[in-house]
């Protein structure tokens, strides 16, 4: 019976690393998984895992087993017994360590410990590549042997494909890391006024999401499940604005109600009209005076200009003032109405407006800057980031960031777009998103169109928009109560450039 336990041991060890490669995608998880059981397996005291860096070609290490402590260590793939394992991918059985002049004595005095005997296995890929060594140290049991050898490289093998496997899933990582980041460049450069945006409503979703996993809330168990649920949330809310990509820049980044060209053209109209004016009434003192007319009379003449060219100025004026965004008042409203009527002499004599129908229309808009028909091509952004997002390859842990990032604009009421879908039947990462994309809408510094709002008004903004129906009222009340904004992006303390940009974690106005 008792003989039989080592090999019992070993059998384990086998089967726990072949279930590490199904399994287990950390890489650190898994190598000090694969170093405790290389160690069990072997009756050693002490063991060491080294991989070879493609970049570099050292072998590296931070796990030593029994030593107590994560330092790391790089050295050339050719030193020591490591180095000539790697390079020459033969086993190494040493019982007396000191005797053989490849090993590195130095070692032993840098940490005190005495190594007597050795075995050294190459970690071989399937395609029989060397990707790393599996070092163990002093057989408590007694020597090792060829046994031991040949049972350290199959668990190697084994060791082997599954560091490969997560190796493979780390560069997965890296790679939807780097598109993401990629992407929420790509919105900034379209959007510069808006730049930091992606990443605070990133910081301040996975904010809530913290406090959602108190005691206190039964939705956390919902929500953060799992690491992989975590990582759906933070792509879905960085990339929700991804579809700006199809929305014309002149609209993303308009900042008042016309265009600036629009505008240049209605300053030049004026110019043209004053200057039409002021030789119209040169040509008619002139004839007044050319007829004998008295000097009263031409000087009415000279005042009836000055009169109509004061008014043209405040006109001007208004045309300015209402043209920032913003409320517009009503006697603002019907002056601008009127002025639609006014009109000056063209160079052909005819009647020219001063000011357009449309240019009217545009500048008396109740509410921000843009007419309906720019307002639906913005509220399209939300529809183009779905189509977007949904050609890409997801995995199954990540195969929901095309639907949360869908929904950030819809309402709790069913007044949302793009779908009007009601909030019972929205899911609650899309639903934390939205509330996070409104504080920030509200609070960031970097809108031309507006001034920031303080965090007391952003959050009694936030509970009317909740009480009418439109956000998630628990949702409002846990990102409040817990101070997210403050814990995450630390409002109270920062400086506006600190707030501009939240470091960590992977920004015009939430429609």
């Amino acid at each position: 019976m008792t003989d039989s336990q080592p090999a019992k041991n070993r059998l384990h060890a086998l089967l726990e690393v072949a279930s590490a490669i199904a399994s287990e995608r950390d890489l650190d998880v898994l190598l000090r998984l694969i170093l405790h059981e290389t160690t069990v397996v072997a009756d050693a005291d002490r063991g060491t895992l080294f991989l070879i860096d493609p970049d570099t070609g050292e072998l590296w290490s931070k796990l030593a087993d029994g030593v107590g402590q994560d330092a790391e260590i790089r050295f050339p793939a050719t030193a020591g017994i490591a180095g000539h394992v790697a390079s020459t991918g033969q086993v190494v059985l040493l019982n007396d360590a000191y005797a053989d002049p490849r090993f590195n004595r130095q070692v032993d005095r840098d940490t005190g410990y005495r190594t007597r005997s050795l075995l050294a296995v190459p970690l071989r890929e399937m395609r029989g590549d060397i990707v790393g060594v599996l070092q163990v140290l002093n057989k408590k049991s007694g020597p090792f042997d060829q046994e031991d050898a040949d049972v350290l490289l199959a668990l190697a093998g084994q060791a082997a494909a599954a560091i490969q496997n997560a190796l493979l899933h780390q560069d997965i990582k890296r790679l939807f890391e780097g598109f993401v980041k990629a992407s929420v460049v790509a919105i900034e450069s379209r959007d510069p006024t808006t730049a930091g945006h992606s990443e605070r409503v990133a910081a301040l979703t996975l904010g809530l999401a913290d406090a959602l996993e108190g005691p206190a809330s039964p939705k956390s168990s919902v929500v953060m499940a799992t690491a992989e649920r975590r990582l759906e949330l933070r792509y879905a809310a960085l990339l929700h604005d991804v579809g700006k990509f199809g929305v014309r820049e002149t609209v993303l980044t308009k900042a008042e109600k016309l265009y600036p060209h629009e505008l240049e053209h209605i300053r030049q109209r004026f110019a043209h009209a004053r200057a039409r004016l002021e030789a119209e009434s040169l040509r008619k003192r002139l004839q007044l005076a050319i007829d004998g007319a008295a000097l009263t009379v031409i000087d009415r003449e000279d005042k009836a200009l000055q009169a109509r060219l004061e008014a043209f100025a405040k006109y001007l004026e208004l045309i300015e003032s209402c043209n920032r965004p913003g409320p517009l008042m009503p006697h603002a409203q019907a002056q601008i109405l009127l002025m639609r009527e006014l009109t000056f002499p063209g160079q052909c004599g005819e009647a020219e407006p001063l000011l357009t129908a449309q240019e009217a229309a545009v500048l008396t808009l109740p509410r921000g800057n843009l007419t309906d028909a720019e307002r639906h091509e913005v509220e399209g952004h939300v529809s183009h980031t779905f189509r977007f997002l949904s050609q890409i390859p997801w995995t199954r842990a990540l195969r929901r960031v095309p639907e949360i990032a869908h929904g950030h604009h819809e309402k709790m009421d069913g007044s949302g777009y793009p779908r009007g879908i009601h909030g019972n039947e929205l899911c609650i990462e899309a639903r934390m998103i939205a509330v996070a994309d409104v504080y920030d809408a509200l609070t960031a510094a970097d809108r031309p169109y507006r001034k920031a709002a303080p965090h007391e008004l952003a959050a009694r903004i936030l509970r009317e928009e909740a009480a009418r129906g439109l956000l998630d009222s628990h949702l409002v009340e846990v990102f409040l109560t817990r101070g997210v904004p403050q814990r995450v992006l630390n409002y109270e303390n920062a400086s506006p450039q600190q707030v501009r940009r939240v470091s960590g974690v992977f920004s015009k106005e939430s429609l």
